[in-house]
């Protein structure tokens, strides 16, 4: 079977309670321009939310910009991505300069967030299924 790199509707989290309980998990990675918060999932697929406050950039046009470019990150390597819901949220604003910064502190994330999920010894939240497909 072919990988796909479209980003389908089930892999995006939008409602109210996927956000709370990922947020309540308390598990969170940080960098200087994002803060990724996960919890792990049963599902088949890693699910993206994005957290871009006005606080973090007053224009609209600035916040979309930082979600367009998180979400194509996410996109591109959804299927390297342990099954986990993660929300990323932007901590600190950033524009078109700083796009191969931003890239890396991604690239960087995700190795983090795989190297936690598929870590021996993770508490009983997490399937079995994630540990043997990393290794």
């Amino acid at each position: 079977m072919m990988q796909t790199y479209r980003l389908v509707k089930e892999a995006k989290m939008i409602k109210t309670d996927d956000f709370s309980s990922v947020f309540n998990f308390r598990k969170r990675i940080s960098t200087e321009h994002l803060a990724l918060h996960y919890q792990a999932n049963n599902l088949q697929r890693a699910r993206l939310g994005l957290v871009v406050g006005k606080k973090t950039a007053k224009l609209a046009v600035s916040r979309n910009y930082m979600r367009r470019v998180l979400r194509e990150f996410f996109r591109l390597q959804q299927h390297e991505i342990c099954h986990a819901d993660l929300i990323v949220r932007v901590q600190k604003k950033f524009g078109k300069s700083e796009f191969n910064r931003i890239k890396q502190e991604f690239n960087g994330l995700m190795v983090k967030l795989n190297q936690r999920l598929s870590a021996p010894g993770m508490k009983n939240e997490e399937p079995k299924r994630l540990v043997k497909s990393d290794e």
